[in-house]
C-alpha cells in the first residue's frame, strides 16, 4: 500500500548539483562503512535466508556528533505491501537522507540514529528468489526470513549486536514487523541470537484487514466524502469482504477488498486511499467492481498496491544500482511477491499483537494518520480494543495525553507500562512524511523515555 515518483527528465540540473553534493560528502566522512550513494558512512549487503531466497539489506551510518556510530540506537525500517520496497520508498521518499530529488533531506532520521533498511519479503527490491518455491507465502515464514537477515548482519557487523535496537514499519509491513518482533524476542531469550532488540513499532500498520475495510464507509461518510447512498454500497461490499473471511474463502477476501476499493473509488471520484486530503485531478474511475472479482494477485497488485504509483526504478535500477555495485534487477519481482502473498493477505495478525505484549518486555508501539483511508484510524482503534492482555482495562481507562512537540499539538497518545498508542494530527499513511514532527517524539519515546 505504497506509491512511488519518478525523477523527471527537467529536474536533471537539480540532481546532478544534488549528487556533487553527497559525492564531497561521501569523501569527507570516516572508514567505518563504505562510500554508497548519498552522504555519510554506509554498508549493505545480501543475506541468503534460505535456499535459491536472497535479502537484500542497506545501512545508513548515523550523521550525529557522537564518539561512537555504536552510541546511538539501530532502527530497522520495514515498508508495506506487500512488494514495497524499504530502500527506495522508505529511503528516498520518507526517512533517508536524501529525497527523491537527491536533495538533502532535513528531517531523516539518520541525523539521530543509525538506520537499517530491510528489503523484505524475498522478492522485494533488490531481494530476490532465484525460483518461485522460494518466494515467501505466510507471515510466520517472512519473519523467519527477517530473522535469518539479521543473523546474517550482525555476522557482517558484529559490533551492532549489544546495540539497542528496535523494528519500525508502515502498513503491510506492521504485519510482518508484529510477528519478526514476536520471533526475534524468543530467539534472543532463547540465546539463539545474540542482539539487544528493545521495541517495535507499528504505523498504520494491517493488523486486522476487516477492522480496515469495515470501517471505510463510516470513515468516509463522516468526512464528506460520501453521500448515505455511497456509504450503503461501500457497507455492502465490505460486509461481503466480511462473509468470505468468516467462511475461511481468504483469497476470495482479498478480491473482495480490491472490489470494495473500486466501489470506494466510484463514489468519491478518485479519493487518494493513503490521504483524503491530497487534490485529484477529476478522473472518473472507469475499472468495473466486477472485473475484480476474477483478478489474479498479480493484476491485484498492479491495480491496488501500484495503481497510482510512479515508480522509483529509473533511480534504484540507475545511479543507485551502479554505485552499490549490484547486479540485480530492482522491483522487477514485486507483483510475484504479492501474488504468492494473496491467500495471507487479509489474514489478521491480532493474536500476535497480543503475544508480544503478554510474553514479552518489548515496547510495542502502535501510531496512525488521522487522514489514512486505508488503514484507517477507527480500524485502528477496534483492533485495538479488542486485544486481550494483562493491562488491557488499564490501558482503556488511562488518561488520553495530547502529543506535543515545539508547544504545537501533533496528536494524542495513550500509553501504560510497555504499550503506546499515538492518534497523529496531518498525517496520512506516511507518517514521517507527513509529519516529521510528531514522528520524532514518537521515535524518541520509543528509544529513550519508554521502558527499556
Amino acid at each position: 500500500m505504497i506509491s512511488f515518483r519518478k525523477i523527471l527528465p527537467q529536474k536533471r540540473k537539480r540532481t546532478m548539483k544534488s549528487l556533487l553534493i553527497f559525492i564531497i560528502l561521501c569523501f569527507v566522512s570516516g572508514n567505518i562503512g563504505k562510500k554508497g550513494f548519498g552522504p555519510g558512512e554506509q554498508e549493505w549487503g545480501f543475506v541468503q535466508v534460505r535456499p535459491y531466497a536472497n535479502m537484500f539489506w542497506w545501512l545508513y551510518y548515523t550523521t550525529a556528533d557522537v564518539k561512537s556510530y555504536y552510541d546511538k540506537p539501530l532502527i530497522i525500517w520495514l515498508q508495506g505491501g506487500p512488494g514495497g520496497s524499504s530502500t527506495a520508498y522508505g529511503n528516498f521518499e520518507e526517512i533517508g537522507p536524501l529525497d527523491t530529488d537527491l536533495n538533502l533531506r532535513n528531517y531523516t532520521w539518520v541525523k539521530n540514529y543509525n538506520v537499517l533498511f530491510i528489503d523484505n519479503p524475498v522478492g522485494t527490491g533488490f531481494s530476490n528468489a532465484e525460483n518461485i518455491s522460494a518466494f515467501a507465502t505466510t507471515n510466520a515464514q517472512i519473519a523467519s526470513d527477517l530473522l535469518e537477515c539479521i543473523r546474517g548482519f550482525y555476522k557482517q557487523l558484529p559490533k551492532f549486536k549489544p546495540v539497542p535496537t528496535y523494528i519500525t514499519t508502515e502498513s503491510y509491513g506492521g504485519k510482518m514487523g508484529a510477528e519478526f518482533a514476536l520471533v526475534w524476542d524468543r530467539a534472543q531469550k532463547a540465546g539463539t541470537i545474540e542482539s539487544n532488540l528493545k521495541g517495535v513499532a507499528l504505523g498504520d500498520a494491517w493488523i486486522s484487514p476487516i477492522d480496515s475495510t469495515m470501517t471505510w464507509a463510516p470513515y468516509l461518510l463522516s468526512t464528506g466524502m460520501v453521500d448515505m447512498e455511497g456509504f450503503k454500497e461501500i457497507d455492502a461490499a465490505a460486509n461481503e469482504t466480511r462473509d468470505k473471511i468468516e467462511t475461511g474463502q481468504w483469497r476470495e477476501a482479498t478480491n473482495y477488498w480490491g472490489y470494495t476499493q473500486t466501489i470506494v473509488l466510484k463514489k468519491t471520484y478518485n479519493v487518494d486511499f493513503y490521504n483524503i486530503l491530497t487534490k485529484q485531478k477529476w478522473n472518473y474511475y472507469h475499472l468495473s467492481p466486477q472485473n475484480i472479482l476474477s483478478f489474479d494477485g498479480d493484476t491485484i497488485d498492479r491495480y491496488f498496491i501500484q495503481l497510482w504509483s510512479q515508480s522509483l526504478d529509473s533511480l534504484m535500477n540507475g545511479p543507485v544500482k551502479k554505485a552499490l555495485g549490484l547486479n540485480v534487477t530492482h522491483g522487477i519481482q514485486s507483483n510475484t511477491v504479492f501474488d504468492c502473498l494473496t491467500e495471507d493477505f487479509m489474514k489478521p495478525v491480532i493474536n500476535i499483537v497480543e503475544q508480544l505484549l503478554n510474553e514479552t518486555n518489548l515496547n510495542v508501539f502502535v501510531y496512525n494518520g488521522q487522514l489514512d483511508l486505508i488503514v484507517d484510524t477507527p480500524g485502528t482503534l477496534l483492533w485495538v480494543e479488542k486485544l486481550k492482555w494483562k493491562d488491557a482495562n488499564t490501558w482503556k481507562n488511562s488518561v488520553r495525553q495530547p502529543l506535543i512537540s515545539k508547544e504545537f499539538i501533533e496528536g494524542f497518545l495513550k500509553t501504560y507500562d510497555t504499550f503506546w498508542m499515538y492518534w497523529v494530527n496531518r498525517a496520512g499513511h506516511m507518517v514521517p512524511k507527513d509529519n516529521p514532527a510528531a514522528m520524532e517524539v514518537i521515535l524518541q519515546n520509543l528509544t529513550s523515555n519508554a521502558n527499556n
